[in-house]
């Protein structure tokens, strides 16, 4: 019997020996792994300011709300900030009788994108990241992000950056004038004319006037000049936005001219169909509406001309030097995240075209029983980026009053309820007013119940 116990025995120490063992490697990986991190604070540093910023987007507002590092702080904690009409500690009390805010173009419709992406957009740069005022390339700029900027364009298709500059920007806005500046001629005896078609952003007429520069001054719509001669356009700066704001069309040169500035800021997928890489001399485009985050004021220049380019980064240099390197590292993040997931389920332009456009439908619904407002009629195109005809997708809406009391149609939306940007601020008239359809979800919701109310009002009156 002692062979049969022995030999279960032995079959026990083995297991035992294998367990010792097993145990003993745990445990040097373990104490490799702390001794090897332990060497390595800056993981330590990157850990707690993780953690910080996990803890805090972990806050709960009701989904009506979001609560950020930089928040205003109550018993150390930063408090939620609400949405339009929200209130309370956790923003889930509703504010009666509050209007609904379309005025501004704040691009919060996508914000629940980058909170489905959170791992993969986030980022946490040491203290001591890019003090000095230089970068990796020329004029203050990140190689890095030139060269993701020229492959986003490529895999998009909105744009043609092969053998053009680049040159960035503290959002599109800060561009506008340093291009105006770059454009004007150089010791002319008449300074520049800078001009726009009606409706344009009304930025365009206030920076040159602002600015006030000798080298160019703001001279109206292009309406007034259409019979100006060949030779006369020589002296002319033409803004062209495209799709325009505020009614969401594509556009090109009234004068034609050979200074035109194309403001794309809204040619990507998400706003419009991409029916060609647009192949202008001078295009400026926006992170602001590319990717919503606007608080990075980020912006670039796509431009042909050497001459150009080269006063625009002169003006740039005097002006800023540059952009915010952080910001840059930034929007690097955010614009290799839309690389990868470009054309999946899980892409920005998808998200974005797919949330628009069922608000548009929505309104446009909506509105179209209603004999006192009509929208701007936009018609499904082929796209290029999707492959296929889609659906319209503008940024605003653009409301008309028909009805000939309604002479300020701000005003009649305004009695309504509803916050909208007056078409007088475009140069259209008071009769046309701008709706954005590109904040929260809360404001949309809001704008859509208040705009049903309006016209359901036209029924009852009809009876």
């Amino acid at each position: 019997m002692e062979g049969p116990k022995g030999k279960g025995g032995g079959h026990v120490h083995r297991l035992k020996l294998l367990h010792l063992f097993f145990s003993s490697l745990f445990l040097n990986v373990l104490f490799s792994s702390y001794l090897f991190l332990s060497h390595r604070p800056y993981l330590d540093w990157s850990r707690a300011a993780a953690a910080e910023a996990e803890l805090v987007a972990a806050i709960f507002c009701s989904g009506h709300g979001r609560a950020y590092l930089d928040g205003i702080l109550v018993d150390g904690v930063p408090t939620c900030e609400c949405n339009t009409c929200y209130a309370g500690a956790n923003c889930s009390q509703l504010l009666p009788d509050c209007p609904a805010d379309a005025d501004s173009g704040d691009p919060l419709f996508l914000e629940p994108y980058w909170q489905h992406h959170a791992g993969s957009s986030a980022v946490v740069f040491s203290g001591w990241h890019r003090m000095s005022y230089r970068t990796t390339g020329d004029n203050f700029i990140s190689l890095e992000l030139e060269k993701h900027i020229r492959l986003l364009h490529e895999a998009v298709g909105n744009a043609v950056t092969d053998g053009r500059f680049i040159i960035f920007g503290s959002g599109s806005t800060q561009l506008l004038n340093a291009l105006v500046y770059a454009l004007s001629p150089e010791n002319a005896s008449t300074p520049a004319s800078v001009v726009a078609s009606a409706p344009y952003y009304a930025l365009y007429k206030m920076q040159t006037e602002v600015f006030d520069g000798r080298e160019y001054e703001w001279k109206g719509i292009t309406s007034k000049w259409v019979n100006t001669s060949v030779s006369s356009m020589e002296n002319f700066i033409e803004f062209v936005t495209s799709p325009n704001n505020p009614d969401g069309r594509l556009r090109q040169s009234v004068l034609g001219g050979p200074f035109i500035i194309y403001d794309h800021a809204y040619y990507w997928p998400h706003y419009t169909a991409i029916p060609a890489p647009a192949d202008e001399d001078v295009m400026i485009f926006t992170d602001s509406k590319l990717s919503g985050h606007a608080s990075s004021r980020f912006g670039w220049a796509v431009i042909k001309d050497e001459r150009v380019y080269q006063k625009a980064t002169e003006y740039m240099g005097v002006n800023t030097m540059g952009v915010s390197r952080d910001t840059q590292l930034r929007v690097l993040k955010l614009i290799k995240v839309m690389l990868a997931e470009m054309r999946g389920e899980g892409g920005i332009f998808e998200f974005g075209y797919e949330t628009i456009a069922e608000r548009w439908s929505k309104l446009s619904k909506a509105i179209s029983s209603s004999h006192r407002f009509s929208l701007q009629q936009l018609s499904p195109q082929y796209c290029t980026y999707f492959k296929k005809i889609r659906d319209p997708s503008p940024a605003y809406a653009w409301l008309k009053c028909e009805m000939e009391e309604d002479v300020d149609c701000s005003a009649v939306l305004s009695e309504a309820g509803i916050i909208s940007r007056t078409g007088t601020v475009f140069e259209a008239g008071s009769r046309y007013t701008r709706l954005s359809l590109i904040k929260t979800q809360d404001d949309f919701d809001l704008l859509l119940q208040r705009m049903e109310a309006l016209v359901s009002k036209e029924d009852i009156a009809s009876f």
